[in-house]
């Protein structure tokens, strides 16, 4: 099973993915966990955002291929950005769920409102087959 979680930060993504984790035993994943430094502390470099997406990518396949859920939280504003994991639910053949976070908790990672506004109107609607 791969599910992928989408919402705005602070919408409550990461929380219910580590609850569908611990009940289900899948691993989770997000792009933020490979952000992390090497003192542990949560540092944001946009400049390695298409490295840790791809790293992100890289494990869920590598789960996948090794037979275990996944779960994947990451705001996934538009669609193209499920892409990779909508092909990979295909070549795996694992059942695919994808949830949609609207909470508004504060995010933990301090992302400026005008950032947050900007996602939100780029926000697209989940196609019609994945409803």
């Amino acid at each position: 099973m791969l599910t992928l979680i989408r919402g705005l930060p602070g919408s409550g993504k990461s929380t219910l993915a580590a609850a569908i984790c611990q009940i289900t035993d899948a691993v989770h994943l997000e792009a933020d966990q490979f952000m992390i430094d090497r003192s542990g502390n949560y540092r944001f470099d946009s400049r390695k955002l298409r490295d840790v997406h791809a790293r992100c990518e890289a494990e869920c396949d590598g789960h996948l291929s090794a037979g275990q859920s996944v779960v994947v939280s990451n705001t996934f504003s538009e669609i193209w950005e499920m892409q990779a994991y909508l092909d990979m639910a295909e070549r795996h053949h694992a059942a695919l769920q994808i949830i949609e976070c609207h909470g508004r908790f504060g995010n933990i990672h301090g992302v400026p409102d005008d950032k947050i506004n900007a996602m939100r109107k780029r926000w697209q609607q989940l196609p019609e087959r994945y409803s």
